[in-house]
């Protein structure tokens, strides 16, 4: 299979726009929409990188927020929304870097909430997924802080959307998996079972797994996923550095390294990396053609079912 690294993406109008949209070029929709009040907390999802990717309800939540608490994922283009005077903190955790401790992360929630501040604490992705929002929102709740949560666009989903990979493809999958690559420690959990995932799951989505690539590589080659396996690895989804390599499970782990991917990534195993080839859309707006219109094989149009 062919192997490389597109480059940074131009930034296009009808893909990335230059600024965020200021509070007067945005109405949101007529109704009733929750209101932040003193002495509670949002857990909000800010999506996988580009600040489109916000949903309306975050949004709304950084107009009112007097304390916003940030992970390292959330661009700085989305904390433009915030209110001037709003205090902006910064809780990210990266791994392999000085990070604050997530006790000290979810007692500062606590200690801002009883100060009756107005309390946005702003996750990548979404915050139940792989991103400690249960943990958190536990917290404040035995603290008795009341929370709201507001879901957002996970990487593992919007980021490969954005390189053109369908998660779900009816010609390939029926069920997608998603795995963390790390655990608590910082290494590959214990608990997963390579055996049962390589049986289970047509698809794999892994979460922060390019510092452990080799266990995982070893872990499903050992299972018996094949090592022309189709793989791709995306790297800062969905921003103006996104970078997308595409290789096979045999070769995943030279290619990371040849390469020089970085993280945060995420990494799609599974025939349905193959679709690029047709549905890489940002390709098709830089005046690129399909590689391939018919990746999958079939031979016939899409539409004949």
């Amino acid at each position: 299979m062919k192997r490389f690294v597109k480059p940074p993406l131009t930034r296009h109008k009808s893909i990335m726009t230059e600024s965020i949209l200021t509070d007067s070029t945005l109405t949101l929709p007529g109704g009733t929409w929750p209101t932040l009040e003193p002495g509670w907390v949002w857990l909000c999802g800010a999506g996988p990188g580009d600040p489109g990717l916000m949903t309306l309800h975050a949004i709304h939540a950084l107009r009112q927020a007097d304390a916003i608490v940030y992970d390292a994922l959330v661009s700085p283009l989305i904390l433009e929304w915030a209110r001037p005077e709003a205090e902006q903190i910064y809780a990210g955790k990266r791994g392999g870097k000085p990070s604050a401790k997530q006790a000290d992360i979810s007692l500062q929630l606590v200690d801002l909430a009883h100060a009756g501040k107005r309390v946005l604490r702003l996750k990548g992705g979404d915050p139940f997924v792989f991103g400690r929002g249960g943990e958190e929102a536990q917290t404040l709740i035995q603290h008795g802080v009341n929370v709201r949560i507001v879901p957002g666009i996970s990487a593992g989903i919007g980021g490969l959307a954005y390189a053109g990979i369908p998660v779900t493809h009816r010609d390939v999958n029926q069920s997608v998996t998603f795995v963390t690559g790390h655990d608590q420690r910082g290494e590959t959990p214990d608990t997963l079972d390579w055996d049962a995932l390589n049986r289970a799951s047509g698809v794999l989505v892994i979460y922060m797994g390019m510092k452990h690539a080799p266990t995982i590589q070893k872990g499903l080659l050992d299972a018996g996923r094949p090592k022309d396996e189709p793989v791709a690895v995306v790297s800062q989804a969905t921003t103006p550095n996104q970078q997308v390599l595409e290789t096979t499970l045999g070769a995943m782990v030279d290619d990371i390294a040849a390469n020089h991917m970085e993280p945060p990534a995420i990494i799609c195993i599974g025939r349905s990396v193959l679709m690029r080839q047709v549905l890489d859309w940002q390709a098709l707006a830089r005046g690129e053609t399909p590689r391939n219109l018919d990746p999958l094989g079939r031979g016939k149009p899409a539409e004949d079912r």
